[in-house]
């Protein structure tokens, strides 16, 4: 059998590489202008590489009962990880994928094709316009893993956007996004803000070194209107290969502090990663 080569592309954003794990036959690392965006192993779906990819996870895990069926939108496509892990644990899902990068699209659908029946629908489309067109209480969890490169889009970062994610969740659904910033945090305390004017339930899931503002890193931002499942998350995430914390209440309304919320005509994009924080080349 011939060994798989690397596969790189120029997309709308970019350029991809596809890149294969010499370790696991058919695995495959997707980059985007040397960062990180996904790890795929065809064979494996439920194996996911990256923690905040599994911090995501554990909350697909707890949305429902072991195994149930749920509805999920998930803004920000990349190799399609996360979907192929939820048909794979929820047989019976209904899945939207919304990816602006067109190009990316196309080079994930050929060269990592979704198995059939995996219940999983694929949009090219802008996150925020597909957002505002779709239907109110439709969704049972909504995830948003959106980077233009290494940085959120700012359209993506306001409260009005955080109210239209609000709008197309059910009651007791939630929202889960994955974000990165470091200290002192402006960032990562306005979306947590935003989320706070849309929802009643907010918490966060990062690694203590990220908290303490010892390094750069991603940060699980959660909200719903109903308690979210925090003890559940807190032992999952604690159990992982890099261990992390589950912040909520009184103490993550201490890392709020007064932070205000942003509004469209103030958004920004999340902030530059430090170099070499995320790239691998």
């Amino acid at each position: 059998m011939d060994e798989p080569i690397p596969v790189i592309r120029d997309v709308d954003w970019g350029t991809a590489k596809l890149m294969p794990d010499v370790d696991r036959p058919r695995a495959w690392l997707l980059t985007v202008d040397g960062a990180p965006q996904s790890y795929v192993d065809l064979d494996e779906p439920t194996y996911l590489e990256f923690e905040y990819a599994r911090r995501l996870a554990h909350v697909v895990d707890c949305a429902a009962d072991e195994g149930a069926a749920i509805d999920v939108v998930h803004l920000g496509g990349g190799g399609l990880s996360l979907p192929r892990y939820t048909a794979a644990t929820r047989p019976g899902s209904r899945q939207d994928v919304i990816e602006a990068d067109r190009g990316l699209l196309a080079l994930v659908t050929e060269h990592l094709p979704l198995a059939d029946g995996a219940g999983i629908r694929v949009h090219g489309a802008d996150a925020r316009q597909w957002l505002e067109s779709a239907a109110p209480d439709s969704a049972d969890v909504l995830i948003a893993d959106v980077f233009g490169g290494s940085r959120v889009p700012a359209h993506l970062t306001s409260v009005e956007y955080a109210r239209e994610a609000e709008r197309v969740l059910r009651p007791d659904g939630i929202y889960a996004a994955n974000l990165a910033d470091g200290a002192p945090f402006a960032f990562l305390r306005s979306q947590l803000a935003n989320l706070s004017a849309a929802f009643e339930e907010i918490a966060l899931i990062a690694e203590p070194g990220v908290l303490r503002g010892r390094r750069f890193g991603n940060a699980v931002l959660l909200a719903s209107h109903e308690p979210l499942p925090t003890a559940a998350l807190a032992r999952r995430t604690a159990a992982d290969v890099f261990p992390a914390r589950v912040e909520h209440g009184p103490s993550l309304e201490r890392f709020i502090a007064a932070a205000d919320v942003v509004r469209d005509e103030d958004a920004v994009e999340s902030p530059e990663p430090p170099g070499g924080a995320f790239s691998i080349g």
